[in-house]
């Protein structure tokens, strides 16, 4: 909130740079990993659930922003209008404030006595696999939604229904975010069982995207990706969980987003130099389908994929006898 209204008062693009890029930038991250890591601790049980619940809000808030931003900008101008969006975004304090430990049973509520350390996360060999995955992911997931556009113009599409396909494609995201951690707290399957399929789901589709030649071919195609796309993605957070515990969920996240922010600047400007080289957006889409594949294959190396119990803090886990618990034993090196 700061970022935004500090930006409201800039007179040079330096200031835009440091208000907006990177003291927004910067809260928006501080905002984000704890959130996630709050909602594993307050519900263990329902965990995927109930963060596609809490992560599908970033769909509806995007569907709303959409048509909202052109108009502040055209009532109130640029100034006004990022002035109104802090205003929204400081709303976060007081939801912040909601955000309160819960006190383990036979505990007291001081710190932990063995605290989760960076050190140790970079030592565990699942984790740094499940980060790796999400590095592969990344480099591809984003690509339909920078190049959609142009690659909806690339096959005769006017504005209006460029914007369609983009529209669509963002509408059914949240609807995957919430499918997916609805299916996924059912016993069936393990949790990172879900995530593969998704994963390979995702890849899947972004490999049949050159086949959209056509308006009609192009709007099912983006419609069944941004389904699977959103759906993967309350899996991949509620999925940490599993791989390191609950309790050092928080620690994981973060490490796990800083390593990811590689793929995510990758994939985008690899598609479009793929683009001017081959005078197409067949080849990038194929390599991003490639990426989000090879990324599903590391899934498949985690300890768990293959067990039919759900493990730490899931549906059938135990949490008091799970590394959710405060005192749970460092993480072992592999």
């Amino acid at each position: 909130g700061l970022g935004l209204f500090l930006g409201a008062f800039a007179t040079h693009m330096t200031h835009l740079y440091l208000s907006v890029g990177l003291l927004a930038g910067l809260g928006w991250a501080l905002v984000f990993t704890p959130s996630l890591g709050t909602v594993g601790h307050y519900f263990p049980a329902r965990r995927a659930l109930a963060t596609g619940l809490a992560v599908s809000g970033a769909s509806i808030s995007g569907l709303a922003l959409g048509p909202l931003i052109p108009l502040l900008l055209d009532t109130y101008g640029w100034r006004g209008a990022l002035l109104l969006l802090a205003a929204i975004s400081f709303n976060l304090v007081a939801a912040g404030a909601l955000l309160r430990p819960l006190p383990c049973p036979g505990v007291s509520p001081g710190p932990p006595k063995e605290r989760p350390g960076l050190r140790r996360l970079l030592r565990h060999g699942p984790f740094l696999r499940y980060a790796l995955t999400f590095v592969l992911v990344d480099a591809g997931y984003y690509v339909p939604f920078v190049h959609g556009e142009a690659r909806a113009h690339e096959v005769g599409c006017d504005e209006h229904r460029a914007g369609l396909v983009m529209a669509a494609m963002a509408a059914v995201d949240g609807g995957g975010r919430v499918a997916a951690g609805w299916l996924a707290a059912r016993p069936a399957a393990s949790l990172l069982r879900h995530l593969f399929a998704w994963v390979v789901l995702t890849g899947l589709t972004l490999l049949l995207l050159p086949l959209g030649t056509t308006f009609g071919g192009l709007l099912t195609l983006a419609l069944t990706y941004g389904f699977c796309a959103g759906a993967l993605v309350p899996l991949q957070f509620a999925g940490v969980a599993e791989v390191v515990g609950a309790g050092r969920a928080v620690h994981a996240i973060g490490l796990m987003q800083m390593f990811e922010s590689f793929g995510s600047l990758l994939g985008a400007p690899l598609a479009g130099w793929l683009r001017d080289m081959t005078g197409s957006y067949t080849i990038s889409f194929l390599a991003a389908g490639a990426f989000l594949l090879a990324g599903s294959l590391l899934i498949l190396t985690l300890p768990g994929f293959f067990c039919t119990s759900r493990g730490a803090g899931g549906k059938e886990g135990h949490p008091s006898l799970a590394p959710d618990s405060p005192e749970a034993p460092p993480l072992p090196p592999e």
